[in-house]
């Protein structure tokens, strides 16, 4: 057939579709009947049509058949975390992500046997130390090595320097001026944000402005060819509200691209997910598994680079085979069985998503400029602006949760009364007061059903 089989068809015009709805709600008022809106500020319609585009949105340049299943390992002993990575990579996880907590952590014990020209490598330091980094310079590493370098993160959850604003700095520097290719030595912590509470444009202006305070310290440190070989990471916590967080994956690398060709440094970034904490459970547990596939599917969608999966009883259980099998799983089965790696950008023109994407990014560049017009992400940490915003929006969807509005099966509605869960905990799941002296009001992190399950967990 030369001719398209929608030639048959005559169009309809998002006039003509409004018009009819407006006649089947037989007097009821559109907008408070149909619209609803979400806490960026962001009116979500009935339905989206082609005439809402000026001109139709370009093609984005990710690689949805391309994402990582990744596997968090927390390294306690770097021989037990090697044998687990090996086990783990011979079970369907192609990438590992070693969370380092002290310097005497041996890299040639941790890598042993581990193929590095086909698997992905993220190192989370709990500390910072040039030294350490140096090691991870002279690895051959084809498949790419990816280290969370993010001292403001720190200062934003800490409330401290690692040592103090210059020597942390100049040790940033340093390992900056010392990448290769193929290695990022530099990362954003977006999920902080998230799981503190912050909305989503919140969240992506942040990470904008968290960005931007490296790019301004290093901006006249390198050379144009290091800016140009340079890539960030933005480690990015997925919440459950399915279409925004695509959207929300979308507009970040729109906003980053923009930003960073104002320096002139490399537009690409990497992305890696991982669910949120913030709408996690203790109580009726098995809805985490639920959760956190569809915040997978988010991030798949929306085109995140790499996936880690959070295990359903991570709150509350200490690591085990069950639940990280159980976690890793969830991944293949989307990757495998249910063909989430067979097209690149499968969210290429739906015109809802497509909307989110650009709203989303314009509420977060008015937000990104605000904070920059009154000194920069750095000065309004340490005012406490940003930690205020942030708790200003945890409030409020923290009041939708308490009355029901936010709702979390098993939890705030239809809870199980005969779920006992006070022999369970390994972990302690809820908020720890640690008084501690700070230079700057650290950000929380805090999920919402905390209170609710205290007061379950007394009258057990």
């Amino acid at each position: 057939m030369s001719k398209s089989l929608f030639d048959e068809f005559d169009g309809v015009s998002a006039k003509a579709w409004k018009q009819k709805i407006q006649l089947d709600l037989k007097g009821a008022d559109y907008n408070k009947t149909l619209i609803w809106n979400s806490p960026e500020g962001i009116d979500v319609k009935p339905f989206y049509h082609a005439d809402d585009f000026e001109k139709l949105p370009e093609t984005s340049a990710t690689k949805a058949t391309s994402w990582k299943i990744c596997q968090t390992i927390y390294v306690s002993d770097s021989e037990k975390a090697n044998q687990k990575a090996l086990e783990v990579l011979n079970r369907g996880a192609d990438s590992i992500k070693f969370i380092i907590p002290s310097k005497d952590v041996s890299i040639e014990t941790l890598l042993k046997e581990i193929d590095l020209s086909s698997t992905q490598t993220h190192f989370e330091l709990q500390f910072l130390s040039e030294e350490f980094v140096n090691q991870l310079f002279v690895i051959p590493a084809k498949a790419g090595i990816y280290v969370y370098t993010d001292i403001i993160g720190n200062l934003a959850k800490s409330g401290n320097w690692y040592y103090n604003l210059n020597k942390d700095h100049n040790i940033l520097e340093s390992i900056i001026k010392n990448s290769t290719s193929n290695k990022s030595f530099i990362s954003v912590d977006v999920s902080l944000y998230q799981n503190a509470g912050a909305n989503m444009a919140q969240q992506l202006a942040y990470a904008m402005a968290h960005a931007n305070e490296y790019l301004n310290h290093l901006d006249n440190v390198n050379a144009s060819k290091t800016k140009q070989s340079l890539q960030i990471t933005f480690n990015v916590s997925i919440g459950t509200n399915y279409f925004f967080e695509i959207a929300k994956l979308r507009a970040l690398r729109i906003l980053w691209k923009i930003l960073a060709s104002e320096y002139n440094f490399n537009s690409s970034c990497h992305i890696i997910t991982t669910p949120t904490k913030r709408n996690k459970t203790l109580y009726d547990y098995n809805t985490n598994m639920l959760r956190t596939t569809t915040e997978c599917m988010s991030a798949i969608l929306g085109g995140a680079n790499t996936i880690c999966n959070l295990p359903y009883d991570a709150i509350y259980h200490k690591d085990n085979e069950f639940g990280e099998r159980i976690s890793r799983n969830q991944l293949l089965v989307l990757k495998h069985e249910s063909y989430f790696n067979k097209v690149n950008n499968p969210a290429d023109g739906a015109y809802y998503i497509e909307t989110l994407t650009q709203q989303m990014a314009e509420k977060a560049l008015v937000l990104f400029k605000d904070i920059e017009a009154n000194g920069g992400f750095l000065k309004q940490l340490k005012e406490g602006t940003i930690q205020r915003k942030i708790k200003e929006s945890a409030e409020k969807e923290q009041e939708l949760f308490n009355n029901g509005e936010d709702i979390l099966l098993g939890t705030n509605k239809h809870p199980n009364p005969n779920d006992k869960m006070k022999n369970e905990l390994e972990l302690y799941p809820f908020v720890k007061q640690k008084k501690r002296k700070t230079l700057i009001e650290p950000i929380i992190e805090k999920r919402l059903a905390e209170t609710l399950e205290q007061n379950r967990l007394q009258t057990e």
